[in-house]
């Protein structure tokens, strides 16, 4: 019950602000309605990592506004440019963390910046199936897996769990990027010490769909 309190507080807030009525009355109908929802449509649990950088927080939020204000120049010139010409891809990408919370978060915030678009999600694997803007080549397919790896480990540095942490810190110390999805084929639940390389791995599991 304590695991779905976060949960029922926010459809209780979402509630009241759909019908703009935040009297008593209306939020304990709002609570009901939460209860009931929660025990019918069957939602895992978020789990926190318990630590939160409120400094890379709002590094996070500067870097969020500049790519959308960049990216809103680049499909612009795009569109003037190149129009129908253009040619997209869906690229498989996966990611380092097996998180729902780091995973929605990943997949929202990339869906807000012009020019992707998260169109599946593969739970299990912890890969994102992201649809971009002027991919023509495999470098520029790697170059967008490569940018939403580099998104993720920015928010891993914000709320991210200490192992998650830890493994950043050891892959830009020199080490291989290791994602849950080579993690699982190599039948490891951790990342691991040592591995084959990020670019090797990766590319194998995650490729570009024109």
């Amino acid at each position: 019950m304590w695991q779905k309190l976060p949960l029922l507080v926010w459809l209780i807030i979402v509630w009241g602000a759909l019908w703009q009525d935040f009297s008593a009355g209306n939020l304990i109908f709002g609570a009901a309605i939460a209860l009931i929802v929660s025990q019918i449509f069957y939602l895992p649990p978020i789990e926190l990592s318990g630590r939160f950088n409120p400094v890379h927080a709002v590094g996070m939020m500067l870097w969020f506004i500049g790519q959308v204000t960049v990216a809103s120049f680049q499909v612009l010139f795009w569109a003037i440019v190149k129009g129908p010409k253009i040619r997209n891809a869906v690229v498989a990408v996966p990611l380092r963390s097996p998180s729902d919370l780091l995973m929605t978060a990943v997949g929202h915030v990339l869906s807000l910046i012009p020019g992707s678009l998260v169109v599946e999600v593969d739970r299990g694997r912890a890969t994102l199936y992201v649809h971009a803007m002027n991919v023509q080549t495999p470098a520029d397919a790697a170059k967008v897996r490569s940018d939403v790896q580099g998104f993720e480990a920015r928010l891993i540095q914000v709320m991210g769990t200490r192992e998650e942490l830890a493994a950043l810190n050891a892959e830009r110390a020199g080490g291989p990027m290791v994602s849950h999805a080579e993690r699982l084929d190599a039948g490891t639940s951790v990342a691991p010490e040592s591995s084959s390389s990020a670019g090797s791995g990766a590319d194998n599991d995650a490729g570009e769909k024109p």
